[in-house]
């Protein structure tokens, strides 16, 4: 048994791709991540069942698919990460630095970004658009299903098919994600949270949004999938027909240093009062300042989230916010007083906040503007909508014009 379990480890630690397969018909690239954190086995587990049924099946695949481990020495320990949260260091400047360092130099997930960053140039130089990404995780505490977005139309479109919950502004409080960096790429992506660490639940989500996802990107066609309509039934009522927009409005920060404790018995997409008592930090006790809804709080060792709160989204601010990217009303916002283009490719909008204090967060929200760096006097303000490729995706079903 040792060394069937020896065995069982190795291959953890080496084998990068879960599974890879390609059609004979031209089609998408749709590339799944699993374990990005080592604590979250749950998108693993789930690709390597998917890919044994392919493999096993008759299925005929448009394009290529792709299952691919995260963080290797992390899943092995059980751990979210070893050295660094891989899911954070995924920025431009951080990548070229790691590049140039050479490989004795590199902390763990710094070799695990280079190896996942070097197979996904190789996957965009050698199988054809359109692209989509999609990394799946868990959380520490019990959870609806529920998909996170970088706020662009395209992931909006796409997202909305799932019968789960989706977030909306989370790359405002992250730095370096991996699906940023797929996002400013201008593709698809969207990440999937599918329960609570190690439950059997998570597995059957993942496993349902896998079959839903490679459907609705068109690897596979509905007539190929038997149990379709079981697997979106499978995930509605796993988020109790929950498809709300919803958008994070805070972030409690911790870092490894502090001593935070989340209270018990706290739920996602769970009501709060204002006043109740959350959590304690450092001593002090955290209170809700307003009746809200609490969003993944921890229950964890790691982590630099302690906890978020959200708010529901009106639908006819959606749909305001895509009228308005449409028609690229945010071209008229440099000729405003206090606002400027920061580069050339007019991706990025700088604010003086001394002279345009009448624009308010939520107005460039609607907008497409998240992702916001502040110093003393002015905003740098990221648009995921101008980078989008929206031409890649415009003979996809979902897509709207």
């Amino acid at each position: 048994m040792d060394e069937i379990q020896a065995k069982a480890t190795e291959r953890l630690k080496t084998e990068r791709i879960i599974g890879h397969l390609s059609g004979k018909e031209m089609g998408p690239t749709l590339v799944f991540f699993g374990g990005i954190h080592g604590n979250e086995p749950s998108g693993v587990e789930a690709l390597e069942e998917v890919f044994r049924q392919l493999k096993s099946g008759e299925e005929h695949i448009k394009g290529s698919v792709f299952g691919i481990k995260g963080n290797l020495p992390a899943l092995v320990e059980k751990k979210r990460f070893l050295d660094h949260d891989l899911n954070r260091i995924w920025t431009h400047s951080g990548i070229d630095e790691i590049e140039q360092r050479s490989e004795p130099e590199r902390s763990v997930e710094e070799k695990e970004l280079s190896e996942i960053h070097q197979l996904i140039s190789d996957i965009f130089a050698t199988h054809a658009p359109p692209y989509y990404f999609i990394d799946f995780h868990t959380t520490s505490s019990p959870t609806l299903p529920f998909i996170t977005i970088n706020d662009a139309l395209i992931n909006r479109e796409f997202a909305r098919l799932f019968p789960v919950p989706i977030i909306l502004g989370i790359e405002e409080y992250l730095e370096g994600p991996l699906l940023n960096y797929i996002n400013e790429k201008g593709y698809v992506s969207l990440g999937f949270e599918s329960g609570q660490h190690f439950t059997e639940e998570a597995v059957t989500n993942t496993i349902s949004f896998i079959w839903l996802a490679m459907i609705y990107c068109g690897v596979l066609t509905k007539e190929q999938v038997p149990d379709y309509k079981n697997y979106h039934e499978e995930l509605k009522l796993a988020a109790k027909g929950n498809n709300i927009f919803y958008e994070i409005i805070h972030r409690h920060r911790i870092t490894s240093s502090d001593n935070f404790e989340m209270l018990p018995g706290f739920r996602s997409f769970e009501k709060l009062q204002k006043g109740i008592t959350m959590a304690n930090h450092n001593g002090e006790q955290i209170t809700a300042y307003k009746d809200t809804i609490v969003f993944m709080p921890l229950y964890q060792a790691q982590g630099e989230e302690g906890f978020f709160l959200i708010r529901k989204i009106p639908g006819w601010v959606l749909s305001f916010s895509a009228f308005l990217r449409r028609i690229k009303f945010d071209s008229f916002l440099a000729l405003l007083p206090g606002v400027s283009w920061s580069n050339g490719t007019r991706d990025k909008l700088m604010v003086n906040l001394k002279v345009a204090m009448f624009f308010s967060k939520p107005f460039f929200h609607l907008l497409g503007y998240r992702n916001r760096m502040v110093d003393e006097t002015h905003l740098i303000l990221n648009n995921r909508e101008r980078a989008a490729k929206n031409e890649m995706y415009k003979d996809s079903f979902w897509y709207k014009k």
